[in-house]
Order: structure tokens, then sequence, then C-alpha cells
């Protein structure tokens, strides 16, 4: 089973983000989820997920800063408001770059991505 964290620290965003992932992953399991960047490192290293969602612009650490505590434990996905991030993002060795606000057809091709 592939498993995954979300981390944002605007809640209306977290619960689409959920939202848009079991309607285009049914199958993937949303283990946890964090508001901050602290608790997203906490959270990567209990639950151990396949893959982390991570808002860039985060209170404590940044979604850039928790890649690099985490990036050799998990899968990284990014998204956010901000696209003037994506070089050090894709330096941080994520995945895919996602902007808000995340549309399904994008959310798809990532997801698509991650399975390959």
């Amino acid at each position: 089973m592939t498993t995954a964290m979300i981390a944002d620290d605007e809640a209306p965003l977290l619960k689409y983000m959920q939202s848009m992932l079991a309607k285009c992953w049914p199958e993937l399991s949303i283990v946890a989820t964090a508001n901050n960047g602290e608790q997203a490192v906490e959270v990567i290293k209990k639950y151990q997920p396949n893959i982390a969602f991570l808002d860039i612009n985060m209170p404590g650490l940044t979604g850039l800063e928790v890649a690099q505590k985490c990036n050799a434990q998990c899968h990284i996905v990014f998204v956010t408001a901000y696209d003037q991030y994506a070089v050090e993002a894709f330096e941080a060795q994520a995945v895919d770059y996602l902007l808000k606000p995340v549309e399904q057809n994008r959310l798809e091709q990532t997801i698509e991505r991650l399975k390959s």
C-alpha cells in the first residue's frame, strides 16, 4: 500500500488536497497531516510515508527545509502558490511541483509520475 502525508498551514487547502487525492488516487492511504514544518518532520519520521505533499511557505520550517531533512525517507511533492521556488524544489530532489489551486488533470500527471 502506498502511503502519504500532507503538510499545509492553511486548513481549507489541506482538506482540499485530501479530497483531491481521495478522488484521483483512492487506493492512496493518507497516514497523517501536519500544520507546520516541524510537525511535518515529526510525521515523516513517525509514519515513514512513501510520499510527502509539502506546502513551501509554512511556519517553523519551510517545505524546502523539511525536504532537506527528510528527502531520503520519502518522495517529495511540493504544493504551493509560489512559482519562484521551483528550481530549489527540484534541487531538493522533488518529484513534482504543483501550483495552487491544484487542478485535477495536473494532479493526475503527478500521480502517474509517482506510480512509475
